[in-house]
């Protein structure tokens, strides 16, 4: 059975980090790549929504484009 094709590359691959000071918003990137030839929909969703905001939380990467998330604690 053939592989499926890697939809998004994410670049950190495994974890976020956030450096404080934690006494206002500390805010990380995440970085979405398509390597498709095709347009691509995201969405991202916290597990903890009152913790964390997301912006853009959902949108469509042109292909062979990228795209930066931010990701507020």
């Amino acid at each position: 059975m053939a592989r499926p094709e890697q939809v998004l590359l994410l670049e950190p691959q495994h974890e976020l980090k956030f450096r404080g000071p934690f006494s206002d918003v500390v805010t990380t990137n995440l970085k979405l790549s398509n390597p498709t030839d095709r347009n691509v929909c995201f969405k991202v969703k916290t597990t903890a929504p009152r913790r964390y905001c997301v912006r853009p939380n959902s949108g469509i990467i042109d292909a062979g484009t990228s795209i930066n998330v931010s990701v507020m604690l």
